[in-house]
C-alpha cells in the first residue's frame, strides 16, 4: 500500500508543518484575527490549500508572503519544512528592508532623560500642586466656586 499524494490541506494544520507558529492552536488564532490571508482573500483555519497558493502571513513583526510547493501530513524537521514553501523576492526585499529598518532605529532607552524623579523633584512637584491652595478650579472668583 502506497501512500497517496495530498492534494489539499487545511491551512492551519499546513501553517504549523511549514513550521510557520509553534502550535495549531497559534496558528488557528492568527487566522481569525485576519493575519493569513490566501490568494489575497480572508481565510478560515479549515480552508483548503493547494499547491500554487499564495499565503501572506505575519510573524511578530515580521510580514512574509510565500507560494505553496508542497504538502505534508506531519510536522518535520525545519530542513524538510522549508520545503514545502517558497518566499516571493518581494517578501525578502520587504523583510530585509524592514529588518536594516529596525537596526537602525534610534534606541527607545535613549528618548528617557531623567528616569525616575528623584525625592527633590517630588517636593517640588508637591509644591507646584500645593500652590493652588483649597481651590479646585483656576477660574476667578470666591475660592473657585465658580460664582463671582
Amino acid at each position: 500500500m502506497t501512500a497517496q499524494p495530498l492534494e489539499s490541506m487545511r491551512l492551519d494544520k499546513w501553517l504549523w508543518c511549514a513550521r510557520f507558529y509553534k502550535t495549531r492552536g497559534l496558528a488557528v488564532e492568527e487566522i481569525g484575527r485576519g493575519r493569513v490571508t490566501v490568494n489575497g482573500q480572508n481565510a478560515k483555519a479549515a480552508r483548503e490549500l493547494r499547491v500554487g497558493d499564495t499565503v501572506a502571513l505575519r510573524q511578530g513583526h515580521t510580514a512574509r508572503t510565500v507560494v505553496v510547493r508542497g504538502l505534508s501530513n506531519m510536522r518535520g524537521p525545519a530542513a524538510v519544512a522549508q520545503l514545502l514553501y517558497y518566499e516571493t523576492a518581494e517578501s525578502i526585499a520587504a523583510r530585509e528592508q524592514a529588518m536594516l529598518a529596525r537596526r537602525l532605529a534610534p534606541e527607545p532607552a535613549d528618548d528617557l532623560q531623567g528616569g525616575r524623579p528623584t525625592k527633590r523633584d517630588r517636593r517640588d512637584m508637591d509644591r507646584l500642586r500645593t500652590g493652588w491652595g483649597d481651590r479646585w478650579s483656576a477660574s476667578l472668583g470666591d475660592g473657585g466656586s465658580g460664582k463671582s
